[in-house]
């Protein structure tokens, strides 16, 4: 979690540093702005330190998939995320994700194994890879630390600022590994060579980062591919 805690602050350092010009930005994740692309995160984050908030997100998602022509449960759950946040001002994003990150890695880190074990996520197929389902730990040990890595790069290419992607030694990531064992799904090594955007079928009109979430087809998410 030592990870999470790097990306957590960089994420909140870049917050803090857009302009308004700069939080309406279109970022790559389809019909999602800078501003759209915080709010999943935060929400993302709330979902990770209360149970209910999660179950809510996936129950009110699942609803939403098709009614946004999604491909993928994630989409509906991206869709819902947005829709119940609506009132939220750009000037409130960096604060509330400062408070509710951390509110989520603490929730991470009580995690008993035997829960982070429980093979509850039907992720499924995405992209021509079948995933299947995956224990708990699939997105709180990895997926929603990838999450908040990848979207940081989103908000710096749409805002026009340096994203930092400077390699750091901690459990379980060193300079020549992935973070959070990305490489054992992507089927590539680590680190790159180069970074590529690469559209997503699995994103919706409204969607975001059906892929990112998930991990269907590429571990970077929906658009980060390492070559």
């Amino acid at each position: 979690m030592r990870l999470t805690e790097v990306e957590n602050a960089r994420l909140l350092a870049q917050l803090r540093g857009l302009t308004d010009e700069q939080w309406t930005a279109a970022t790559d994740c389809t019909g999602w702005t800078v501003r759209d692309v915080a709010v999943h995160l935060i929400a993302s984050a709330q979902a990770q330190a209360n149970p209910a908030e999660f179950a809510r997100q996936v129950f009110t998602g699942r609803r939403l998939t098709a009614e946004i022509g999604g491909s993928h449960w994630v989409d509906g759950v991206n869709e819902a995320q947005l829709r119940s946040r609506t009132s939220w001002s750009t000037m409130m994003l960096p604060e509330a994700w400062q408070r509710h990150s951390a509110a989520a890695l603490k929730a991470r880190r009580r995690m008993p194994a035997p829960v982070r074990a429980l093979p509850l996520l039907p992720i499924g197929t995405g992209l021509g890879v079948h995933i299947g389902w995956q224990p708990l730990g699939y997105l709180f040990d990895m997926g929603f630390t990838r999450d908040v890595w990848v979207h940081r790069i989103d908000i710096a290419l749409a805002a026009g600022i340096p994203s930092e992607l400077t390699p750091i030694t901690t459990a379980g990531s060193s300079p020549t590994s992935s973070p959070s064992g990305l490489d054992a799904y992507s089927g590539s090594p680590w680190p790159p060579t180069s970074l590529k955007r690469s559209s997503s079928p699995s994103r919706s009109t409204r969607g975001g980062c059906a892929t990112c979430c998930t991990g269907c087809g590429c571990p970077l998410s929906s658009a980060w591919l390492r070559r």
